[in-house]
């Protein structure tokens, strides 16, 4: 038997287990959506955007904790904690809170023009992955007052999330609420940010029942990664070198912020083939399964050009 006869059989033997089918499909679909370019342009505009969003972070905590060094040095250590890669990183050279206007005002437009960024490339991302044909997306001007929108309301979320956990753990000490409570708002707060997400950065209207599976999985996977951040600083960042802990700060990041962009595409895949029984799916295509014609069927290139022509799509040549 040749290489590519047992390639077969293993494709032939995937499609006949359910759970193993569905697993596979999520990855064909997610290859085919070139969903991992899609989850680095989101990372990249995530990369320029958090320094800013940290500023505006800072700032407002400095005007609201003014005058109580206290409670400055608890969230500062505390707070700053809940930020994987970068925030022991801050920890290090800010040395309190202060509310500055022109501080809050760099902040606030970088921000908004990093922001709108991630939010776009988001959407055509999410758009992408639900097959959303392109006449049916957003405009220019639409597309980027959800961006603005979005960004308020995951901005604030996150702010009182973090916050909220950066007290928990400072005036807990190490009772079981200090060790479980941050983690458990963290999870909570996660799963409505990435509700808040998967529901309006998609254009076409998704049942919830057909989100909830992929906000679960997103808020869980990101969990992990929070925690890998912090276990990456601890073992790698601290014992470095100046110069190249530098370079593993930044590549830190980056890749921390990859990964994220990356999880969260493969949780809106996981959404998609199980709304729409894109499963079980055949690799090589010869002969076509039922689920490979649905999701050719839906791709919004042959929606586009069966609605625009009006021809018919031969699914066996």
């Amino acid at each position: 038997m040749s290489f590519d006869d047992r390639l077969h059989a293993l494709d032939r033997a995937q499609q006949k287990q359910p759970r193993i089918s569905f697993v596979a499909a999520v990855i064909k679909k997610f290859s085919d959506d070139q969903a991992s370019q899609l989850g680095a342009l989101i990372a990249y505009y995530g990369f320029f955007s958090l320094f800013p969003l940290l500023l505006v972070f800072v700032t407002i905590l400095g005007f609201v904790l003014q005058g109580n060094p206290s409670a400055q040095e608890s969230v500062l250590h505390s707070t700053l904690s809940q930020f994987p890669i970068i925030g022991n990183q801050l920890q290090e050279n800010v040395h309190s809170l202060k509310g500055s206007g022109i501080a809050l005002v760099i902040g606030l437009l970088g921000s908004l023009l990093a922001g709108l960024g991630i939010t776009g490339a988001t959407q055509n991302a999410f758009n992408q992955v639900w097959y959303v044909p392109h006449k049916h997306r957003p405009n220019f001007i639409t597309s980027r007052v959800r961006g603005v929108v979005l960004l308020a309301l995951l901005g604030v979320l996150a702010i009182v999330s973090t916050a909220a956990a950066g007290f928990v753990t400072a005036g807990g000490g190490s009772s079981f609420l200090a060790v479980l409570g941050p983690v458990l708002l963290a999870f909570a707060v996660n799963l409505l940010l990435f509700f808040a997400a998967f529901r309006f950065l998609t254009a076409a209207h998704i049942p919830t029942r057909d989100l909830l599976p992929g906000v679960v999985l997103a808020a869980f996977m990101w969990q992990i990664l929070q925690h890998v951040g912090g276990y990456y600083v601890d073992h790698v960042v601290r014992h470095a070198e100046e110069t190249s802990g530098l370079f593993a700060f930044v590549l830190g990041l980056l890749t921390w912020l990859y990964l994220g962009a990356q999880v969260t595409l493969l949780a809106a895949e996981v959404n998609v083939v199980r709304a729409r029984r894109l499963w079980p799916r055949s690799f090589f295509g010869n002969p076509l399964l039922e689920a490979d014609k649905r999701a050719l069927t839906s791709s919004a290139e042959v929606e586009e050009r069966i609605e625009e022509e009006n021809v018919e799509v031969d699914f066996e040549a």
